[in-house]
């Protein structure tokens, strides 16, 4: 089996946060959250990783975080761009908007060739969660159906107090297999627990410590053939109902599959508190986080030495 790789979705601009957050520093000595990702795969196992990026960004992101990497794992490069879809589909007129999570993983076909993890490159996941990831795509392979995983975080773990955010939230078997993912779009923490709405003006509860996905899953290469199939059907879809808006969603991919009983996806659980820049003003309490873990010797600093 080839080594796994590392894949990090950092294509997205980061409208909601107002800048290019996968390159604004939040660490002692100016790392961002991306180099904290990448410190803790490589000292869980991983030797290679996949930036997933833009053409625009390119220069930027190589400068401040794909060059010194290159000295400590093997780099791979992939790109997310809106017209990167098959024929005959186009894209719709006035649309600026990516496709979304799973279309950013397509975009990555032609360089993976070992089971994968995917994260994103604005989620700081925690020391442990690299560490169980990497132990299992180590022996991850399909039998009569795909065999995947994910990494799953309690809900009040994964919360910001500066705005909305979205969660895939999953139901678990008796087994420890995911069931379903709800991909919730709209949450906000409040003082009576997790609420979230799909108008805009009534919300419902959701349970604390129900498990949601950080897209951190683990796959193996047969889900790229499933998304070969999906996608033009999103598309047929979207250009119906949401030309401008529709994305398609990795943990949508993988709910289908589920239904059709075309694969498992193992929940491996995660109870460290995910931190993340989804807003502006989430940065001074992921800097703090990461000052505290530096000092209490979690992390060198300067990181890369």
């Amino acid at each position: 089996m080839n080594e796994p790789i590392l894949v990090i979705l950092a294509a997205g601009m980061g409208s909601r946060y107002g800048g290019l957050k996968q390159i604004d520093p939040v660490g002692p000595s100016g790392e961002v959250i991306l180099d904290y990702s990448i410190f803790d795969a490589r000292r869980a196992g991983f030797k290679r990783v996949l930036f997933l990026i833009k053409h625009e960004i390119e220069e930027d992101f190589k400068r401040v975080v794909g060059d010194h990497i290159a000295a400590h794992m093997d780099v791979m490069y992939a790109y997310q761009q809106l017209d990167k879809i098959p024929a005959p589909h186009v894209v719709p007129e006035g649309r600026v908007k990516p496709w979304g999570t799973a279309h950013a993983v397509l975009c990555c076909k032609e360089l993976i060739d070992a089971p994968f993890l995917v994260i994103n490159s604005d989620d700081y996941y925690g020391v442990e969660a690299y560490r169980i990831a990497y132990e299992t795509l180590c022996t991850l392979q399909d039998d009569d159906k795909a065999r995947y995983f994910m990494v799953g975080y309690q809900l009040k773990n994964t919360l910001t107090d500066n705005g909305y955010v979205s969660r895939g939230v999953c139901s678990v078997d008796a087994e420890g297999n995911l069931a379903t993912v709800t991909e919730r779009t709209h949450i906000i923490a409040s003082c009576d627990g997790p609420l979230y709405t799909e108008d805009g003006d009534t919300y419902h509860r959701l349970p604390a410590d129900a498990p949601v996905s950080m897209n951190m899953f683990g796959f193996t290469p047969s889900l790229l053939a499933e998304m070969e199939r999906s996608f033009p059907l999103f598309l047929e879809k979207a250009a119906r109902e949401n030309p401008l808006k529709g994305e398609y969603f990795l943990p949508g991919v993988v709910n289908d599959m589920l239904a059709r009983d075309a694969a498992t996806v193992k929940v491996l659980s995660c109870a460290d508190r995910w931190y993340g820049v989804t807003y502006r003003e989430d940065k001074p309490m992921v800097m703090e986080a990461l000052q505290r873990m530096a000092a209490d010797g979690l992390y060198p600093t300067p990181l890369w030495k």
